[in-house]
């Protein structure tokens, strides 16, 4: 579920010199990057190369990627004032992704294009902790003890995550996905009152686009069934998760017009 340039002798080549939001921001080297799997494994989908903070760096939020450590935000969200300077999406603020999205497109052909944004949480969680945490005490001291703050931050997020698939799907990308790589870091109780509510908005959101919306996170082998409530056509699981496990927790949100397995007859990884 994440692009595979990583480790691919091209993409490190290509990469030398160039930091992440930067080849973010340069339309023709995310059409390269996005491309190069492609080429290399004829994979049955390409994902477009990104990352979940781009949006709000676009916005003009002080932030950067350091090699190493991960997205690091100048001024941490901490108030009311702190939600509303931050900036709504449009497409004016991205326009390299609108280009690169027609560009990929062209070159692929029938191979379908996923476009993704970061979820709500696991954007918010950069944006209060100021960067990369383990416990999360920041974001959820915000959400337990100034939930007026925590619920506008959420709602800001969601709305720039809506208008950020928008932005993909209407310059021609495929299926669309709601990344949540930090969502692993709550009880289900938690995610289903202050997390699950904002996720379920941007899925609605996007479900007026008329392409196949994915939901997916890491360490979420406990939220899979409350991830399936929130709307997505497809819930993604990690490695953690043997796929009949995953099917016996998420119910009946199978791909649409597939039948359901019998998790029983499902082959566990090995």
């Amino acid at each position: 579920m994440r692009q595979a340039g990583r480790s691919l002798p091209e993409y490190l080549k290509i990469r030398e010199g160039v930091g992440m939001l930067e080849s973010c921001m340069d339309a023709d080297l995310v059409t390269e990057i996005t491309l190069q799997p492609v080429r290399r494994y004829g994979v049955d989908a390409a994902i477009f190369f990104s990352d979940i903070v781009l949006p709000l760096k676009a916005v003009g939020v002080d932030l950067d990627i350091k090699p190493g450590i991960g997205p690091v935000v100048a001024s941490p969200v901490r108030t009311p004032a702190d939600v509303a300077a931050i900036p709504d999406l449009t497409a004016e603020h991205v326009p390299f992704i609108t280009q690169a999205v027609r560009q990929l497109v062209a070159e692929l052909g029938g191979t379908p294009l996923i476009g993704f944004a970061g979820a709500p949480f696991t954007v918010a969680s950069y944006l209060v902790e100021g960067g990369p945490s383990k416990e999360h005490a920041k974001t959820k001291a915000m959400m337990f003890g100034a939930p007026d703050v925590w619920d506008a931050l959420m709602r800001k997020i969601g709305g720039i995550a809506a208008d950020y698939l928008r932005i993909r799907v209407e310059a021609g990308a495929s299926a669309v996905q709601l990344f949540d790589s930090r969502a692993g870091a709550l009880t289900p109780g938690d995610y289903a009152e202050h997390v699950m509510p904002h996720s379920a908005r941007v899925l609605a959101s996007a479900g007026e686009l008329g392409v196949p919306r994915i939901h997916f996170g890491v360490g979420t082998t406990n939220l899979l069934g409350l991830m399936a409530e929130a709307g997505a056509d497809v819930v993604g699981i990690d490695w953690r998760t043997p796929l009949a496990d995953g099917i016996a927790r998420v119910g009946d949100r199978v791909v649409p017009g597939q039948p359901r397995p019998d998790p029983r007859s499902s082959p566990r990884p090995t």
